[in-house]
């Protein structure tokens, strides 16, 4: 049983993940092959030019793709692709052709392979990498977007259209969107006096 502090919080250790993380399949061409793995530490990193970084773990096989052509891949899947990309972070790309589960598409840079069946890609090009105890962190620069007329409305990415897979650890369990809970740099407006 854990101990209550004065405040009334209970310690949950220093490994806690307050919130579920985007599940992406990050695509890497490695020795002339496009693989991908699941991947759910994933954030923008910088508003313009557009950044995105990524936590992996060193044991895994795509960060040689990434150092060797200096670009990636993010794509994400939708919940019906829940299983395929569940599969692609049971798997090494080392002894696995995952591509082959997919149809594989490359954009302006010709060495970040895609998912056609994602319904949001983004194809980056390697800015920094930086090394930690236990994984390596890839920051790229967003080059180029993908997606569908049917993911959009408005012109623009529609979450519930999307329907994209969340992840929560260290319970590791797969999430989706919950409703619309309020219209952002908005809502708080009421509060001003």
């Amino acid at each position: 049983m854990s101990e209550m502090d004065q405040n009334g919080k209970i310690s949950v250790g220093k490994n806690a993940f307050p919130f579920p993380m985007p599940v992406t399949l990050l695509g890497a061409t490695v020795d002339g092959k496009p693989n991908f793995m699941a991947l759910g530490w994933v954030s923008r990193v910088n508003a313009n030019p557009p950044m995105i970084g990524c936590g992996v773990g060193r044991h895994h096989h795509t960060p040689a793709g990434i150092k060797q052509n200096k670009t990636f891949s993010v794509n994400v899947p939708s919940r019906s692709m829940m299983a395929v990309a569940d599969y692609c972070g049971i798997v090494s790309g080392d002894t696995t052709d995952k591509a082959g589960l997919f149809s594989v598409f490359y954009g302006e840079l010709k060495t970040a392979p895609m998912i056609r069946e994602c319904p949001v890609c983004i194809e980056c090009r390697l800015l920094q990498s930086v090394n930690y105890p236990t994984n390596e962190f890839f920051i790229g620069e967003i080059v180029a977007s993908y997606t569908e007329e049917r993911y959009l409305t408005g012109g623009k990415p529609d979450m519930k259209k999307i329907d994209p897979l969340l992840l929560s650890m260290p319970d590791n369990r797969y999430w989706t969107l919950g409703e619309h809970a309020g219209d952002a740099w908005s809502i708080g407006k009421s509060l001003r006096k």
